[in-house]
């Protein structure tokens, strides 16, 4: 995780016991820079500006404890380790309390000890200021979207251009995966959402969302939506690794903050997140009707799913589904409002009409945009949510 050409500073007034350290850590690949006192090792410092720092405390003019204060002051992220013959165990508390590393006791009988403290100090220091960084990012993202509510709450006009502000990008590529998505407001806001993101280096995931309602009230419940998801990002990330970003658990973390707010506000949601290593999606749904429907080979399907809606039960669970995609493939998800628009008198009949028409538009955004009629739309009772991921569509 650290970086193997690291910079080291050693500071210490026995030359011999400094040569050694230093060429040992040196055949182990680290970049190494000497000091023979503390006074000296601080100016070494401030020019160099060392990845860690290993010091004697038994050194005249500045001794250990109070370099380590001093490096502290100057950059709290650096690790200092503390190597010394002295022995005492109330300067062993005092220089971890201080903020050291680890403290190690001479004469170390094998220098392999101090190399393997070396490395796991720059790992936890890497991690330290990895999380930094996310936290910085999340506090940055907290500040917009404070903003955000803030001009939702003050100005309609303001809130519409914040809610499309917080959408994706449309259209979006990522790794050969291609994501189009429309929303057509009922009202001059909007609770229907979407969102698509990498996680990481080999997965991407994206929802749809509906909100109960609609109108401002609605729409604030989707800034929520994306509070949430962008915590829950940075949250599991914490600890240097990503684990399984299950949408399950995101479900269910949005289930569990939408009944703490208690707004009085439900979503039905259906999230998925792909792999493109293995060439899976693994999907979860939450109350949401139309299922997303898979065009593959000019036949197109209702994926397999159910769940109950999101914020409603705090007993609530939801279960993940797993399927291989095709090579080539179009997966359309859609929000509850478009079934105003699909022939039919019942919801079985509209509901049955949906996949042959998505094949009527070869699965993409813009054979949707033209089979619905998009462009003419009058005054419609709901909103509408279109999100259309696909991948070598002809």
């Amino acid at each position: 995780m650290h970086n193997p050409s690291a910079k080291l500073l050693i500071i210490d007034d026995d030359e011999v016991v400094r040569a050694s350290l230093a060429a040992y850590l040196e055949d182990s690949g680290f970049s190494v820079r000497q000091a023979s006192n503390g006074l000296q090792g601080l100016q070494v410092f401030e020019q160099e500006h060392p990845d860690l720092v290993i010091c004697d405390l038994r050194m005249p003019q500045v001794d250990g404890l109070e370099l380590i204060r001093r490096i502290s002051e100057l950059e709290a992220e650096t690790p200092v380790i503390v190597v010394s013959g002295a022995g005492v165990m109330s300067d062993a508390v005092e220089a971890l309390r201080l903020g050291a590393a680890d403290y190690l006791i001479k004469p170390l009988e094998d220098l392999a000890v101090l190399e393997h403290s070396v490395r796991r100090a720059l790992d936890r220091a890497a991690l330290r200021l990895e999380n930094r960084r996310y936290r910085e990012k999340l506090e940055a993202a907290n500040r917009e979207l404070q903003a955000s509510l803030h001009l939702l709450q003050e100005d309609q006009n303001a809130g519409r251009q914040v809610q499309m502000n917080m959408l994706p990008v449309t259209p979006w590529e990522v790794d050969g995966l291609h994501f189009a998505h429309q929303i057509i407001p009922s009202l001059y806001l909007s609770g229907d959402f979407v969102d698509y993101f990498r996680v990481d280096e080999r997965r991407v995931a994206f929802y749809l969302a509906d909100v109960s309602g609609h109108g401002a009230s609605s729409a604030f419940v989707t800034v929520l939506l994306k509070f949430m998801t962008t915590r829950l990002l940075y949250e599991s990330r914490r600890n240097g690794m990503l684990p399984e970003f299950k949408p399950s658990e995101v479900l269910g973390h949005i289930n569990r903050g939408l009944i703490n707010t208690k707004l009085g506000k439900h979503v039905t949601m259906l999230g998925g997140v792909i792999d493109e290593e293995s060439g899976k999606l693994t999907y979860s749904i939450g109350g949401h009707l139309p299922l997303p429907v898979l065009y593959s080979e000019g036949k197109a399907s209702y994926l397999a799913g159910k769940g109950l809606p999101v914020g409603l039960f705090e007993e609530a669970s939801y279960d993940d589904r797993v399927i291989d995609l095709p090579p080539s493939f179009s997966l359309t998800l859609l929000s509850d409002g478009i079934l105003d628009l699909l022939p039919g008198d019942t919801l079985k009949d509209k509901e049955a009409s949906l996949p042959e028409m998505v094949c009527e538009a070869g699965g993409s955004l813009d054979g949707l945009r033209q089979v619905f009629g998009l462009a003419s739309l009058g005054e419609m009772p709901d909103d509408i949510a279109l999100l259309v991921l696909s991948r070598n569509l002809a």
